[in-house]
């Protein structure tokens, strides 16, 4: 990873939130948190929309520059790309793009509010070759249904691998759900040249020849339901 600009945390205050209490402070008999204030966090009352798994943050990066009549939250679970993506909006001064350090499961169901997420974007996100580490992956049924908690009505869910059994397996969650309408999904081999990349797997993935897979779904009407665990059925 390229060395990244040093910050002091002062700088860098105004491009990251900072959870009021983690995931360890919050026990059982704790009073539950406030939801996340988007209109507070970014001084607006622009469409927020949420990259998971934000890595190094180009694709907020750029998003962020050429959209600035949208507010862009990247959750990143590693620290390191965390402050790398934060240390390229401070420099850049980007007031709308703003990151934090977290699981984006527990995230979502523990500080962002129902209906409160103009769009969700998943790009390419760890695949957990082995089968014993699969359940790791971020893309579950859990996480499709806290997503569709979270989106507005008409709000957007789009996704992007270069791992076909992956996508196969985020296509059907999402279309086995009655929050989503699916809006269209593709294939490509596209070169940079022809296609540009979003993120720097993308980048990856079209300079090898592999297949990018994307599909857009948009959240319905239907009224949401918690997702139950397996376990606790």
């Amino acid at each position: 990873m390229r060395k990244r600009q040093r910050l002091s945390p002062e700088q860098l205050a105004p491009f990251q939130w900072q959870m009021p209490r983690t995931r360890r402070q919050l026990t059982p008999d704790a009073a539950p948190p406030e939801p996340l204030d988007w209109s507070a966090l970014f001084g607006n009352n622009l469409p927020v929309e949420v990259e998971v798994g934000m890595g190094k943050g180009l694709f907020l990066l750029n998003a962020s520059t050429d959209r600035a009549d949208t507010n862009f939250f990247g959750i990143e679970i590693v620290r390191k790309y965390q402050l790398y993506a934060t240390t390229r909006f401070a420099v850049r001064n980007l007031p709308n793009a703003k990151t934090v350090c977290a699981d984006a499961i527990w995230l979502f169901r523990t500080y962002i509010a129902s209906e409160s997420v103009d769009a969700v974007h998943v790009y390419f996100p760890d695949p957990w070759w082995k089968a014993r580490h699969k359940k790791r992956r971020v893309f579950s049924p859990a996480f499709a249904n806290d997503a569709a908690r979270i989106l507005k009505p008409s709000g957007k869910l789009l996704i992007a691998t270069d791992v076909e059994e992956y996508f196969g397996v985020m296509m059907a969650l999402v279309r086995g759900m009655p929050f989503y309408r699916e809006l269209g999904h593709q294939s490509s081999t596209a070169s940079i040249e022809e296609a540009g990349y979003q993120t720097n797997f993308e980048r990856k993935a079209r300079l090898k020849g592999t297949p990018v897979w994307r599909a857009q779904f948009e959240r319905t009407d239907s009224p949401w339901t918690p997702h139950v665990e397996p376990e606790t059925l």
